[in-house]
Parts: C-alpha cells; sequence; structure tokens
C-alpha cells in the first residue's frame, strides 16, 4: 500500500513538474522575440558632458546631468576588476548569465533568515540598466534573465564588463567607476589605492547608502565586506 502511494505521489509531483517546464517553454518562447535589439551594446555611445579646460589642459568644469569618463577593460586595474566580482558578481566568469548557485543560495537564505537576498549578475544588471525599468513583476524579471541569456550568446565577458564598469550609477551624478573614482577622491582609477577601489566597488549595491561622502560609517562597513 505505502508503495503504491509513494508511486502515486511521484507521479503527480513528476506529471506538474513536466506541465511546469512545458509553461515555461512556452511563456519563453512567447517573450524571447519581443526582446530589444542589443545595438545599444555593441555600439556603445554613453552621454558625455561638455568639459572646459585651461589653455594648460587643466579641467575647469563640467556641464551635464551625467558625469562619465569612458575607459576600456583594459585601462581597469586588475585589482579594480576583482574588488567590482567580490562585491556584485564573484562567479561573473563561470556563469552564462545567470548565476544558478547564487540563486538556490539567495532562496535558502531567504527562506531560513527572513532577509531578502539578491542573486543578480552584472549580465543582468547590464541587462537592467540599458532596456528595463526598476518595476517589480514576474514579466520583467523573465525579460532580464532573457536578455542576460542574449547578452552572453552574442558579447564576449570582457565586453560585458567594460559596459558595466562605464554605465553603472554610482551616485554623485557619477555613471562608471572613472567618473567616480575623479568624484571621490580626486584621482584616475589607476591611481587609486586597494581601499579606495574597494570602497568604489561597494558603491553599486546603494550608491547612497554606502557614499563615502554622506555616510562614511556604512561606507567603511561596505568596504570591510568587498576586502573580506
Amino acid at each position: 500500500m505505502l508503495k503504491r502511494w509513494l508511486l502515486y505521489v511521484g507521479s503527480v509531483l513528476l506529471g506538474l513538474a513536466a506541465v511546469g517546464a512545458l509553461l515555461g517553454a512556452f511563456v519563453l518562447a512567447l517573450l524571447y522575440p519581443t526582446l530589444p535589439s542589443l545595438g545599444s551594446l555593441t555600439e556603445y555611445q554613453p552621454k558625455i558632458p561638455l568639459r572646459v579646460v585651461s589653455a594648460e589642459g587643466e579641467l575647469l568644469g563640467e556641464f551635464g546631468e551625467e558625469r562619465r569618463a569612458v575607459v576600456t577593460i583594459a585601462e581597469v586595474p586588475d585589482v579594480m576588476k576583482q574588488a567590482i566580482l567580490a562585491a556584485e558578481d564573484e562567479r561573473f566568469y563561470q556563469h552564462g548569465g545567470v548565476d544558478y548557485l547564487s540563486v538556490v543560495r539567495a532562496a535558502y537564505t531567504n527562506v531560513v533568515s527572513g532577509s531578502q537576498q539578491g542573486a543578480g549578475t552584472i549580465t543582468m544588471q547590464v541587462a537592467r540598466n540599458f532596456f528595463l525599468t526598476r518595476e517589480k513583476t514576474i514579466t520583467r524579471k523573465l525579460r532580464e534573465v532573457l536578455l542576460a541569456w542574449k547578452i552572453e550568446a552574442n558579447l564576449s565577458k570582457d565586453d560585458i564588463l567594460q559596459l558595466y564598469v562605464n554605465q553603472i550609477f554610482l551616485g554623485q551624478r557619477a555613471y562608471g567607476f572613472a567618473a567616480a573614482a575623479q568624484i571621490y577622491f580626486g584621482k584616475n582609477l589607476n591611481d587609486l589605492t586597494l581601499p579606495e577601489m574597494a570602497m568604489l566597488a561597494g558603491l553599486p549595491k546603494a550608491p547612497s547608502r554606502y557614499s563615502p561622502l554622506t555616510n562614511p560609517e556604512s561606507a567603511l562597513e561596505r568596504r570591510a565586506y568587498v576586502l573580506r
């Protein structure tokens, strides 16, 4: 009797799983053709502020809503890259756009502790920053995942990281780590110390909360997390 009951329950669960998989595949098949073109990524042209310089080449002022200093991934110090990955996406070079291990870990943490832990990757952040809104809906999340897969299929990991490094908002009107280095520390990326790099790497999660200018204590705590 028990064996028969277990077989029945197992069959029901297997059937539900199959139905769920078919529904999921159907939804993905409907959404994938509606995804935007990646032209804005492959032909990246960010807004550059108007810069006024002296005859000697000294920067006198910048005018524009967004403060930027675009760099290639080769110009980003390795230590800065490592700090960014430590803070945002440790398995960036191992996953295909969605880190399933992080998803499982976040789900477990959310259930056990009741806290809200995310599992977004750098690729998913690029998808969100270029193409999506901040609305919290299942459809938007599915589009984010599909876009992450599409981005990974068409761009190299270094290309994706370069987009992230230049596009991410870091507070104080700074978009990208090169601009943030100038705004927060008055330095070029190559001149930053390890603690300064770690502090910048901790900003994407919450630029206002972890700003060294307005919340130095929280910024130090976040820096310690990145340096762990």
